[in-house]
Formats: structure tokens, sequence, C-alpha cells
């Protein structure tokens, strides 16, 4: 697979599809996890209670808490089997919660990541984790960006990629 050259794997259209989330409640990582799940418009092929099931069972082993504030839940093993399906999703906590991140600081921003391969889940996540390293990304997440707002700067990102 090169997913490199497939358009529809680009990191602004799995955000396209996932879509950014505002104000998600909880007191705790399962809570916010499991509302968040709640939120999302899921493929036909996955349920709610399987996704769910999945990112709390992958916090349970090591946090995804990378610093900054942000955190990058995923299933432990691919749930989808469609390419097609795969998606990424921004939440915005409504408040911060401790995610037992190396910086100390709590979580208000969750970067959700669902993919089909595992090949497709590392490509994704290197180039999430290389935008979060760039403050210019950061400040949009700190300030609870727009959907176009975000996918505006990671389109900018993409173009240095290819």
């Amino acid at each position: 697979m090169t997913v490199q050259s497939d358009a529809s794997m680009d990191i602004s259209a799995l955000l396209e599809r996932g879509g950014v989330f505002y104000n998600i409640g909880g007191n705790s990582v399962s809570e916010v996890l499991g509302n968040l799940v709640e939120a999302i418009s899921l493929p036909p092929s996955l349920t709610q209670d399987q996704l769910k099931k999945a990112v709390i069972e992958r916090e349970e082993l090591m946090p995804t808490a990378v610093g900054n504030g942000i955190a990058l839940p995923h299933p432990r093993s691919p749930l989808l089997s469609d390419v097609k399906n795969q998606f990424i999703t921004i939440a915005f906590l409504q408040r911060a919660i401790d995610w037992k991140a190396l910086d100390g600081r709590p979580v208000q921003t969750l970067i959700l990541i669902v993919s089909a391969t595992p090949k497709t889940h590392l490509w994704t996540l290197s180039r999430i984790s290389f935008l979060c390293q760039q403050e210019t990304f950061r400040d949009l997440l700190e300030q609870r960006a727009s959907k176009e707002e975000l996918i505006a700067a990671i389109r900018t990102a993409e173009v240095a990629w290819k």
C-alpha cells in the first residue's frame, strides 16, 4: 500500500471524515473517551462499544498523552477492514483531565486515530506527532480552532510532505 500517494489518506481528509468536537465532558479518561465515542458517527462495520472498549484498553496499557495538553488515543489493533473508513477526530475537552502525561500537564485536546492497518496507523501517527510538535498547530489546538482552520493548517503541512 502506497499510503503517501493516496489523497484519501491525507491527514486533512481523515479529519474531514472524523470531525472536530467541542466541550466533550467527563471526569476521567474512560468517561471522556466514552463520551467522545458516543459523539462520533462511526462506519457501519464498527460499533460504539467496540471502539470504546478498544481505546480504553489501550489507555490502560499505557497513557497516550504526548505532552502539551494533547493525547492521541487509538485502538491497539486495527478495528476497520476498509481503509476508506479510517478517520481522525479532534476533540476539545470541557475540562482538562490528568492523563499521566510525562510533562505533567493535564490533557485538554484529544486526537483519536482509527485505522484499518498497522501501516496506515503508523503513517498517520507519525504525521500527527509531527504536527503536534509544531507551535503554530499547537496554538490552533489551544485556541480550539474551527474545523476549517485546523484542516487548512494540516493541508499546508501536507504540501510540504509531498
